[in-house]
């Protein structure tokens, strides 16, 4: 017995467990109903009455190593598997987030573009860092125009022919594409573009613009009143009327201002058309001969029209927005006002 009660010290002293069913195959080898410790305690009955106290007090303290190797082992493997474990409870529900929304403006913009794909219009872009030559000359505006004035655009550097400065439209990109792209051109180029103008309301220094351009033979105004009627009933619904209104523009003749019958009114008038029953909406015209004649375009042979629009202008009309300062503001009680707004 004696041999047997070493033994298993010495077995306990090297006992190992990798998981929590080896330590319970170890707990059944040593303390189970058929375990060595038990069969021992079992032999004790047989151990001669003056070797009892001597062997008794090895078989309690064989049952507690026992017992405590058992719970030293169980707590290592519990310990290393909770190292190994995720952190946290994977199977939880996770935290939710906020989603965000496109702003107003891309929205809007978007739109335009996607009416005008529907068209047959190509998209066009090009830098927001232009030379006078692209923003001015090739676009019929003479030397002395207000629009070349310091006051009215941001100039990045002066003092030589072709100054840079930004952009003040989009009509600048018109030109690059009437460059470089084979006849005919149908595109639509949208973009951002900035005049030194006091920020209020209804003015800012930044705004967004999408314009148009179509050359191709026997190009006729009426053409251009039929591309903004179309775009104007996708834009603003079915029953939307547009007129046109003589205007003056250095890059068309002829040129009209482009009006669409209030959305909310029908055209009975309010506060929104200031009681006329309109709401401006675009500039357009015919593209003029110095303009085509400055880009390689013979005007004898080719015609074309363009046209115009604030894109903020649309969103405000669209949405009934009375600030364009709110656009620019971030607030995101006013941007959550169209999480849901992204269908035409």
């Amino acid at each position: 017995m004696k041999e047997s009660i070493d033994r298993i010290f010495q077995e306990l002293a090297d006992l190992k467990a990798a998981s929590q069913k080896e330590v319970e195959e170890a707990r059944i080898r040593f303390l189970g109903k058929k375990g060595e410790v038990t069969a021992l305690m079992e032999q004790f009955r047989t151990v001669a009455p003056e070797l009892k106290r001597e062997y008794g007090q090895k078989l309690n303290e064989l049952k507690k190593a026992a017992n405590a190797r058992i719970e030293e082992l169980k707590f290592a493997v519990e310990e290393t598997a909770d190292a190994l474990a995720p952190k946290e409870d994977l199977s939880m529900p996770g935290d939710s987030f906020p989603l965000g929304s496109r702003h107003p403006v891309s929205i809007v913009r978007q739109q335009i573009v996607d009416i005008f794909r529907k068209f047959g219009y190509d998209v066009a872009e090009g830098p927001e860092i232009e030379d006078d030559y692209h923003v001015f000359e090739a676009l019929n505006f003479p030397p002395n125009h207000p629009a070349r004035e310091m006051q009215d655009t941001f100039f990045v550097s002066t003092g030589h022919l072709n100054p840079l400065l930004l952009r003040t439209h989009t009509s600048s990109v018109q030109v690059r594409t009437m460059e470089k792209q084979p006849l005919p051109i149908r595109v639509v180029c949208p973009g951002r573009v900035f005049r030194n103008e006091a920020i209020s309301a209804r003015a800012h220094c930044i705004f967004h613009q999408v314009e148009g351009l179509y050359i191709d033979k026997d190009v006729t105004f009426a053409d251009l009143k039929q591309a903004i009627l179309l775009f104007a009933r996708e834009m603003f619904g079915p029953d939307t009327e547009i007129r046109m209104r003589p205007s003056y523009f250095p890059f068309t003749e002829p040129s009209a201002e482009v009006d669409v019958s209030c959305n909310i009114c029908h055209g009975k008038g309010c506060n929104i058309c200031k009681g006329t029953g309109w709401l401006e909406i675009m500039g357009c015209g015919m593209v003029d001969p110095n303009v085509l004649k400055a880009s390689g375009i013979d005007p004898n042979e080719y015609s074309g029209f363009a046209f115009g629009m604030g894109v903020e202008r649309i969103a405000m009309l669209k949405w009934q927005v009375n600030d364009l300062r709110h656009y620019f503001e971030n607030d995101m009680r006013f941007l959550g006002e169209f999480a849901t707004a992204t269908e035409v």
